[in-house]
């Protein structure tokens, strides 16, 4: 089926496109309450099922982990099996794994719920995006859909640390999870009226080549989380830091002779899009563990209940949504990498002033200032982050480019959370998480975010500010030719 045709299939009325566009931003914001809904229930999640700091760390992990590892399976499933089709389902085992989680009696089936939506995240996202792609075809329309999807995106994760917050406080954390089923239950009963099926192609599913990664992600990530429990020199340690080295390696092998991989190595090739890749990943490396951290600080050290915990990161995400509404002029008038290294350098600073805090900080001006010029930094850098990592890619290649983008961000989060509990775990403190001790920890961990921070600018400034100059340079050479 040619694009043109596929569009021909999805002329639609406006009506069923406003359907449409409400269940895919329904589907969109499923998945981005569950990744926030949880942020501010940790401390909660660890008392009920006697969870330890490290051993919290799979609660996010266990979900980023399957999300990101099976994201360009799904992509390709969709492809192949139908987009409706692999949304649907999506959608459905999404909805069974969050009623499980929510039910969970226990830690470890709490965290075969959370893979299991992760699974299914990586199931519906990827078609999600390409069943609103081909229903709103006009340019304007789906510019405009593409904003609405964004908006949701981005105030989805604020008002789900409100939610789960509140949920946690009143109700349970259990019923954050909860949220998802009716939602998902009222997707499966619209969608067949409303979406049609794409045409089923001929192709071949990358399964060795989706497990490798995601085996070896995994295993790295449980080597670091256990050195933080049992020390380096325990074998388990070792054992999954080579099970992961050996798998991911394995990964790259099937991905260079497979017929048709769900990451064509062709994509690194381009030294804009590896440095935005590697920059984007060590950029979650650092950003996102802080929210791991700091609602545990905000209540365990401070006593904040989980609602105040979520109001009080709501700074941060609303002055990073607010850049959005400047950052097409400054891209205009800097370019993306000039904007990328300013963000990158006040995201830094924020960090630094952040990892300042101890237990006798107060939230004002302690944490509220660091967390708006945190803000600040992250309006700026998330957009070039993603324009640069899908330059010069061929049409061919836009959908595993895409995709790489969001497994970079995932990596990148579960990574640097399962490196920077390592260093949590070693900062000598008492066995009770409270008190100077354990606000030491914290701090001596953010501190440890802003290494990734530097880490991620030094990227951009060897990788992709040198790749900009040569562009620009064979541009203007281009122009005195003609």
């Amino acid at each position: 089926m040619t694009v043109e045709h596929e569009r021909e299939v999805f002329r639609l009325t406006e009506q069923s496109k406003r359907i449409i566009l409400a269940m895919i931003v329904a589907c969109q914001l499923m998945m981005v309450l569950d990744a926030s809904v949880l942020v501010t229930a940790i401390p909660e999640i660890g008392r009920t099922l006697h969870l330890s700091t490290a051993a919290l760390t799979w609660v996010q992990n266990a979900y980023i982990l399957t999300f990101g590892g099976f994201l360009l399976l799904g992509a390709r499933a969709g492809d192949v099996l139908g987009r409706r089709r692999t949304f649907s389902a999506g959608i459905a085992l999404f909805s069974l794994a969050s009623m499980l989680a929510g039910l969970a009696p226990s830690a470890s089936f709490l965290l075969a719920g959370r893979a299991l939506q992760g699974l299914a995240a990586a199931m519906a996202t990827p078609s999600a995006l390409a069943l609103l792609s081909v229903s709103f075809s006009e340019p304007r329309e789906r510019s405009k859909a593409i904003a609405v999807y964004s908006a949701v995106s981005g105030a989805g994760g604020s008002v789900g640390l409100i939610i789960g917050g509140l949920l946690t406080d009143v109700i349970s954390w259990r019923a954050g999870m909860f949220l998802n089923v009716p939602i998902g239950v009222a997707l499966l009963l619209i969608v067949p009226r409303y979406m049609k099926e794409t045409e089923m192609k001929a192709g071949r599913l990358d399964i060795m080549g989706a497990m490798t990664s995601v085996i070896g992600m995994t295993a790295l990530a449980f080597g670091f989380v256990q050195a933080a429990s049992v020390g380096w020199d325990a074998p388990e340690v070792w054992g999954s830091l080579v099970l992961g080295g050996v798998s991911l390696a394995a990964f790259v092998w099937i991905e260079a002779r497979a017929i048709e991989p769900i990451t064509p190595l062709r994509l690194f090739a381009n030294r804009t899009r590896s440095g935005a890749y590697l920059g984007r990943l060590l950029l979650l490396c650092g950003n996102y563990p802080i929210f791991f951290f700091v609602p545990q600080f905000l209540q365990n050290v401070l006593h904040f209940s989980s609602l105040e915990a979520g109001l009080s990161i709501m700074p941060f995400t609303a002055v990073q949504f607010g850049f959005m509404y400047v950052m097409p002029s400054l891209v205009a008038r800097f370019g993306n990498t000039r904007v990328l290294i300013a963000g990158l350098v006040i995201a830094i600073a924020g960090t630094s002033w952040l990892s300042r805090i101890s237990a006798d900080s107060s939230y004002f001006p302690h944490l509220l200032f660091p967390l708006i010029v945190m803000g600040c930094g992250a309006g700026m850098i998330f957009q070039p982050f993603t324009t640069l990592g899908l330059s010069g890619v061929e049409a061919k290649d836009a959908g595993a480019a895409s995709g790489l983008v969001n497994v970079a961000h995932q990596t990148g989060a579960s990574l640097g959370l399962a490196v920077l509990i390592a260093v949590f775990e070693a900062v000598d403190r008492p066995a009770v998480p409270s008190g100077s001790s354990f606000a030491h920890a914290i701090s001596v961990s953010i501190a440890c975010s802003a290494v990734f921070l530097t880490a991620s600018l030094l990227t951009v400034l060897f990788m992709l500010l040198p790749a900009g100059r040569k562009r620009r340079t064979a541009a203007v050479e281009t122009r005195k030719a003609s």
